[in-house]
C-alpha cells in the first residue's frame, strides 16, 4: 500500500516517530509544510502525526481540513506526548480530540515522547515555565501533580519503536 506519513514535530520526538513508521511501512515521509498545497492523491494511505500541547494537538486542523478529500484513503493519527503510555488521562485526551464523527474512519494513536527543553522554542519555555511554577505553588497537590512535577522538570525521552507497533498492524489490516 503505498503511504504517505505527514508530520509537524518541535523538538524531534514527533519526526523521530514518523521516520520510524515511514520506514517500517516502506512509506513516503513529509514535513507538513513540504505538502502544503501538494497532492497527495497518489497515495493510498496517509499517517498524520504530531505533538501534544495543553491538551491539543498541533496543526490537527490542516489534517481534519483534508480529511474530506481523502476519504477514499485508509487514515491514521498517531500524537506524541510528554505523558508515558500508561496514563490514565490517555485515553481521554484521545476521546476529546478524536471522538468527533469526522474522526470515525480513521485510527488514532499515542506515542510517548518526553521534554526536551533545549529544542523548545521561547514561548514553548515560557509557557512550561508559567505551568511547573502554578503546580509548584499549589498548597494540597494530588498524586498525579506532584508526579508532573517530577516529569517536567528536566528533559526526558520515553519514546520507543515499540509504540508503533498497533499502528503498523492497523495500516495492514
Amino acid at each position: 500500500m503505498k503511504t504517505a506519513v505527514v508530520y509537524h514535530s518541535q523538538t524531534g520526538f514527533t519526526k523521530r516517530y514518523a521516520r520510524w513508521i515511514a520506514e517500517a511501512a516502506k512509506a513516503d515521509c513529509f514535513e507538513v509544510s513540504e505538502v502544503r498545497g501538494k497532492e497527495l492523491s497518489g497515495y493510498e494511505a496517509i499517517v498524520f502525526g504530531s505533538w501534544v500541547c495543553a491538551g491539543s494537538v498541533s496543526k490537527l486542523s490542516w489534517f481534519k481540513g483534508n480529511m474530506e478529500k481523502w476519504k477514499d484513503k485508509k487514515l491514521a493519527i498517531f500524537c506524541v506526548g510528554a505523558s508515558p503510555a500508561d496514563n490514565p488521562e490517555v485515553p481521554d485526551f484521545l476521546k476529546r480530540n478524536f471522538g468527533g464523527p469526522e474522526f470515525a474512519g480513521a485510527g488514532v494513536f499515542y506515542c510517548p515522547g518526553g521534554f526536551c527543553y533545549e529544542k523548545m522554542g521561547m514561548k514553548s519555555k515560557l509557557m512550561m515555565k508559567v505551568f511547573m511554577k502554578a503546580l509548584q505553588a499549589k498548597k494540597e497537590k494530588t498524586e498525579a501533580e506532584e508526579e508532573m512535577i517530577r516529569w517536567i522538570s528536566s528533559s526526558y525521552d520515553i519514546s520507543d519503536r515499540k509504540y508503533i507497533e498497533p499502528l503498523l498492524e492497523y495500516l495492514k489490516g
